[in-house]
């Protein structure tokens, strides 16, 4: 079991339902937001259009969810205007990877501390780490060591450590092939069981479903790769590979086949705490936002955008556990 502070726990709580289930919105992307906003014929918005972007997201929506996810350089205009009883997770790491680094290494945002994230407001830290298990000792080690900073440094401001884990393939750069379908699950199990360890600190796990559900029996868009029982073997095995809390990441899919995969989960027997999910929720609403400015991105927040979290909210409430379940608090 997980051993957290009095002080961890009550910022756990805050980003929590009162049941321990955290169904929390992600906004922290920042080049990749500006790319979605520019393809809309509005790429003179430039930063001034994701900081506002950004807090049309985080008035709208959050009164829905138990905490946002936002990022210090453009998100904390949106942190002032959440909801008062949403919690806030703040992301430490650089945005993206260098394309030419060998192993996409991390990186810390230089201006920035967990010391002055929290002064900022932050109830919880999030470290994003593109992982490969597969990949060469050296650059692992490396990645290791990293987390192990980041996990100490937020132990000495007592705030929860969350760790997401985005898997890929060294060899192969096509995380939504057949081929990569085929390894996902190895990758993102080994991960879980890697930063399970305790010498990183980390107190929640934020990963990505154990199959690419586009290729599973069922629901596959293609030539299925994993049967529905096979697939449903290893949400399980997902499971087990952890004592911590870990909660999905919505990895871009559509609000309804992440809902469908939630379902799907539950069913296989998946503890999964709750959701960071972002782009399932909002990514609709970007194109009404860049080409009809910031009254037609709030109308499509206020009827879709809303309609995708209270929708999630109600699968997560059928499907997800609670992670007071798997903590203990320590003296």
């Amino acid at each position: 079991m997980l051993a957290l502070t009095k002080n961890k726990l009550e910022a756990l709580k805050r980003l929590s339902d009162e049941h321990g289930v955290i169904g929390a919105l992600a906004i922290d992307q920042r080049g990749s937001l500006k790319k979605m906003i520019a393809t809309g014929n509005a790429s003179h918005v430039g930063d001034e259009g994701i900081i506002r972007f950004k807090r049309l997201v985080s008035e709208e929506l959050t009164p829905f969810a138990t905490a946002i996810l936002l990022d210090p350089e453009y998100g904390i205009p949106a942190a002032k205007v959440r909801d008062k009883n949403a919690g806030l997770l703040v992301a430490y790491e650089k945005t993206g990877y260098d394309a030419s680094d060998v192993g996409r290494l991390p990186d810390l945002l230089p201006e920035w501390s967990v010391k002055r994230l929290k002064e900022a407001g932050a109830d919880a830290i999030k470290f994003l780490l593109y992982y490969d298990v597969d990949e060469a000792d050296k650059i692992n080690n490396s990645k290791h060591v990293y987390m192990e900073r980041v996990g100490s440094e937020c132990a000495a401001e007592d705030l929860p450590f969350f760790l997401e884990i985005i898997t890929y393939d060294a060899k192969n750069d096509d995380v939504k092939s057949k081929e990569f379908a085929k390894v996902k699950p190895n990758k993102v199990i080994g991960a879980m069981k890697e930063f399970s360890k305790p010498q990183y600190q980390v107190d929640v796990l934020k990963v990505e479903v154990p199959v690419n559900m586009n290729f599973v029996e069922g629901y596959a868009e293609e030539e299925a790769v994993h049967s529905k029982e096979e697939a449903a073997f290893l949400f399980n095995e997902q499971s087990k590979a952890t004592e911590l809390p870990f909660i999905f990441l919505s990895a871009g899919v559509s609000a309804k086949l992440f809902q469908e995969t939630l379902k799907f989960a539950k069913e296989s027997g998946s503890t999964f705490n709750g959701v960071l999910c972002g782009r399932a929720t909002w990514k609709e609403g970007v194109p009404p936002f860049a080409i009809g400015g910031e009254q037609a991105g709030r109308i499509w927040l206020q009827d879709t955008g809303k309609r995708n979290i209270e929708e999630l909210n109600v699968v997560l409430k059928a499907t997800a556990e609670s992670w007071f379940r798997k903590i203990t608090v320590s003296t």
